[in-house]
């Protein structure tokens, strides 16, 4: 039997095969362990197609892109958000202080196949409203596409699942009827006319069945 460097060619290959496993098993522990040191409320959501980030600073550049779209502005309203720097200031005033309260808050939503941000999905504490509030945006090459209700319902039954939030509201303006469709979708039912502070008309109010 032929040798190599002092030992036969199978029991060298044995031996090969166990270090390239052992090395497999200690590199999955560390991915495990790194895992496992990521706070609750930094942890992404996945479904199919998509891929729920916990909004960050990162993602200032397109929260400016997403927030001045003409029917954002139309069917949401102006958050004022004009450069980047505003963007970064909306997402550390109004987005992670709910991830540090509650664990859950404002996700961006990637498409997984590109690694492409197509999208906004949350549940809120809201001022004026009793029941958090689940609402969604997207940009407009990707409506119709079945990613909002996608997102929205994924995170609708995983935070139901991790944190016992089962009823949910949800507001839109009397003529965005796309998303007043979705909301039935998603089980909300349509309950009253409300005035939030700081808007200017009714919305429609709904709730969870």
């Amino acid at each position: 039997m032929k040798r190599c460097a002092g030992l036969p060619i199978r029991t060298r290959d044995i031996l090969k095969g166990k270090e390239q496993q052992s090395s497999w098993v200690i590199k999955q522990k560390k991915i495990s362990l790194a895992n496992q040191s990521i706070p609750e409320s930094m942890k992404n959501f996945e479904t199919e197609r998509l891929i729920l980030k916990p909004a960050s600073r990162e993602d200032a550049a397109f929260f400016l892109q997403l927030y001045n779209m003409p029917k954002f502005i139309q069917f949401i309203g102006d958050r004022n958000l004009r450069t980047l720097e505003d963007a970064e200031r909306y997402i550390e005033n109004r987005f992670r202080p709910q991830f540090d309260k509650l664990g859950f808050g404002n996700y961006v939503v990637i498409l997984r196949e590109r690694e492409e941000k197509i999208g906004a999905v949350g549940i809120f504490e809201r001022e004026g409203l009793d029941v958090m509030d689940i609402g969604f945006s997207f940009l407009e090459a990707y409506e119709g596409q079945g990613y909002a209700y996608e997102s929205a319902a994924h995170l609708k039954a995983t935070i139901a699942k991790r944190y016992g939030v089962n009823r949910l509201s949800a507001i839109t303006t009397e003529d965005n009827h796309a998303s007043q469709k979705l909301i039935e979708k998603l089980g909300l039912s349509f309950r009253k006319h409300v005035m939030l502070p700081g808007e200017a008309v009714e919305l429609r109010y709904c709730e969870s069945d």
